[in-house]
């Protein structure tokens, strides 16, 4: 049984009820419901410290008079993410320099008018941190498990509370999730993450190994300092109203937002661990219904490797 209370103002909090004890009451915040992060590509470099890969392609301040501006219904574009040409800063020193190979080969492709694969168009698992790039987000959150539900292609997370990575783990696309309350901090840690054939943590195709270190950090903003945040983030990324998903951006900017902090390494990429964010709003809208289609080629004609097995699992 769920019950649900106020603290704070605005800060939701849940209270799982278990049978037992009152000592085995948990109160919890509350993240439940529909979030959206509504600007585009998707992350928020941080105030300091290393940061992600951007995008070196820019919009300028004609583009919101061009049909496609239009059509997605944005604003105030000059300077931000290109959303049609992603084109990653291979020279972030974050990357070693195989990894700004990779990084740059990408970005070439792209600025040849040629949509290069990844996960998501290619009908394959993000992984993490590559699934953050969806739009909506839901969490589920109970006693011994978190579960987190992306809007894209019914992608799932599974989230072990108060337990420990295995000694040995088989990678598996969004790896072994392990998670823990700090107070009104969710916690959760990332390890075991599968190198698939399109394996990449960012739309500029930054790769990873199994090696993949992800931590997530999520906790309730005030309206006030959701909104500080998300304009910092729109300094960097395209600002959506209104996207095909049927998830729409809520002009009332007095309710509290979700902010999810993460930190990844990775040694056989990075030189150094480095951070982002995202903070996510209650959007506009139902929950959509987007799934990736599974034919033999994309929409640009060319074939798809869709997943599939060489034998079968019993």
């Amino acid at each position: 049984m769920i019950k649900h209370g106020v603290i704070a103002g605005a800060l939701s909090i849940v209270v799982l009820a278990l049978p037992g004890s009152a000592a085995e009451r948990l109160a919890v915040p509350d993240f439940s419901g529909i979030w959206a992060h509504l600007s585009y590509p998707d992350v928020e470099p941080p105030v300091s410290g290393p940061g992600p890969v951007t995008n070196r392609s820019r919009l300028s301040t004609q583009f919101c008079g061009q049909p496609p501006c239009a059509a997605i219904a944005g604003s105030s574009p000059n300077g931000v993410s290109n959303i049609y040409e992603f084109v990653g800063d291979y020279t972030n020193p974050i990357l070693k320099p195989e990894a700004a190979e990779v990084v740059k080969r990408h970005g070439e492709i792209s600025m040849a008018g040629i949509p290069y694969p990844t996960p998501n168009n290619q009908c394959w698992p993000g992984g993490v941190p590559f699934v953050f790039w969806n739009l909506g987000m839901q969490m589920l959150q109970q006693k011994d498990e978190v579960t987190i539900l992306y809007s894209d292609d019914s992608e799932v997370r599974h989230v072990r509370m108060n337990a420990q990575h295995p000694a040995r783990i088989t990678p598996s696309w969004y790896g072994d999730a392990v998670g823990h309350y700090e107070g009104m901090t969710l916690v959760i840690d990332t390890v075991g993450i599968k190198v698939g054939p399109f394996a990449m943590v960012d739309m500029y195709g930054t790769p990873h190994t199994e090696a993949l270190h992800v931590v997530e950090r999520y906790r309730i903003l005030d309206s006030q300092a959701a909104n500080e945040a998300e304009d910092r983030g729109e300094k960097e990324n395209f600002r959506l109203q209104v996207v095909d998903s049927g998830l729409a951006r809520n002009p009332d900017r007095s309710s509290p937002g979700l902010q999810m902090e993460f930190m990844v390494e990775d040694p056989g990429v990075f030189t150094t661990p480095w951070s982002a964010a995202i903070v996510y709003r209650r959007p506009l809208g139902s929950w959509p219904s987007m799934v990736c289609a599974e034919n033999s080629i994309d929409f640009l004609g060319r074939p798809i490797s869709l997943p599939h097995a060489d034998r079968p699992d019993f």
